[in-house]
């Protein structure tokens, strides 16, 4: 080749083809650790749903069976709990009557 323009051509074309090759071979490498990263992005975050509802279906469970060996206890405190607001409702209706009775004393 003497010819120093048709040198320069056939430099720069193989040139160019050398530089596209790599493009195509760094967009390729550049997609695969995509694709990587978002198959390992996906598995964790199915890893981590997992592991959430398997808590929750724990603590659900603990909390049933909490209550089924001491539904006689909580039954009995419901009770309880039902006696004292009568008996504070009792108190209230007497010290109301007594206050009635103070007021009306003092007014006469």
């Amino acid at each position: 080749m003497s010819n120093p323009l048709l040198q320069a051509f056939f430099v720069g074309r193989a040139a160019a083809e050398i530089l596209s090759e790599r493009l195509e071979f760094a967009i390729t490498d550049a997609f695969s650790e995509l694709g990587k990263w978002d198959a390992e992005t996906r598995e964790q975050l199915r890893q981590f749903t997992d592991e959430v509802l398997e808590r929750a279906n724990r603590a659900a469970e603990a909390a049933d069976t909490a209550q089924t060996t001491g539904y006689g206890e909580t039954s009995s405190r419901a009770v309880d709990l039902q006696a004292m607001i009568d008996e504070l409702r009792a108190e209230i209706a007497t010290l109301r009557t007594e206050l009635q009775r103070f007021k009306s004393g003092n007014s006469l």
